[in-house]
């Protein structure tokens, strides 16, 4: 059985974490001794990654977020900011299975002494990843091609990837190791907690199946017996045929759903045309959020915002 922080010996993680932690890092460093006056700068691609690190590190790091709100990382490109912050950062934290592939492009620029952590290997070695098939990121150079990336949005399986961070904060920064798995524990109850309170939120809905932009939401509807119907976009930057189109609103007809899911990192349009052929309205379902959406600006209030739009359509 998988165990949480709480339940992991701590010395033993600090003993071992440069083989069990960092042997799964870039560049294999070992554990660092000693860590300066200075916070320790640790750089995330999407901003869940980012509240989880900032609730497992609290004040003892400066966290740079790379994808502003608003930016897919489907199509995001690395920028000469995102390169400045990657060449001073200890740790980079990555979601993995493909969703941001462009981080290795920031390797070029990292220091020796950077760590970077994949927060999908876990779920992997556990056979936790879901095929995302023809919907998903799929690229044959890359060994998560047709994998489902959207894993965060499961508060369960997000409860790994803090233990992940949580490890890897332990792993380049030890003499913090009890401040590190105390949050993390206290955090990961806090999820635990968001798991019920979404589970009872959604057993009472009476529509389980739902049309959403793209499969964002596969493992979300896995955890909670929803269906995820049909997909307006079926891969990153594929954009819908007038005939696909036709077949969504057929469907969405069929299942008389009251509302079409758009996402604000894309544009809606293709969402707007099904919704007012098939009679429904379009709502936001929101996968990333970001600190300077109110509603939105922490992963715990930002799944509630989600929920809240599914209840409007499906409750």
């Amino acid at each position: 059985m998988h165990r949480t922080v709480s339940g992991l010996n701590r010395r033993l993680i600090a003993l071992l974490c440069a083989v069990a932690i960092l042997a799964a890092l870039s560049g294999g460093i070992a554990c660092e001794q000693e860590t300066s006056g200075d916070k320790l700068t640790v750089v995330t691609t999407i901003f869940p990654l980012a509240d989880f690190v900032k609730n497992v590190a609290g004040d003892k790091v400066e966290v740079v977020t790379l994808l502003r709100s608003g930016d897919s990382p489907h199509t995001y490109e690395p920028s000469s900011r995102d390169m400045k912050a990657v060449a001073r950062a200890k740790l980079l934290v990555i979601n993995g299975a493909g969703l941001d592939f462009w981080a290795e492009k920031l390797k070029s620029a990292a220091s020796d002494n950077l760590a970077v952590v994949d927060t999908s290997l876990v779920l992997e070695q556990e056979g936790l990843l879901l095929s995302g098939g023809e919907h998903e990121y799929d690229d044959e150079s890359d060994d998560h091609s047709g994998v489902n990336p959207h894993f965060w949005l499961d508060p369960v399986l997000a409860q790994k990837q803090v233990e992940s961070i949580a490890s890897a904060l332990v792993a380049v920064d030890p003499g913090n190791q009890d401040s590190y798995l105390d949050n993390a524990d206290s955090y990961i109850g806090e999820l635990k907690s968001l798991d019920e309170e979404i589970k009872n939120a959604t057993q009472s809905f009476s529509s389980r199946e739902f049309i959403t932009f793209h499969a964002s939401w596969t493992y979300f509807a896995k955890r909670y017996d929803l269906v995820e119907a049909a997909v307006i976009q079926e891969a990153p930057g594929k954009e819908p045929s007038v005939a696909y189109i036709k077949e969504v609103v057929d469907l969405a007809e069929a299942l008389q759903v009251k509302a079409i899911f758009a996402e604000p990192q894309f544009n809606t349009q293709a969402a707007e045309a099904i919704a007012d052929d098939s009679g429904a309205e379009v709502l936001l379902l929101d996968p990333l959020g970001g600190p300077s959406l109110e509603g939105r600006d922490s992963y715990i209030i930002l799944m509630r915002y989600n929920v809240a739009q599914m209840e409007k359509a499906m409750g």
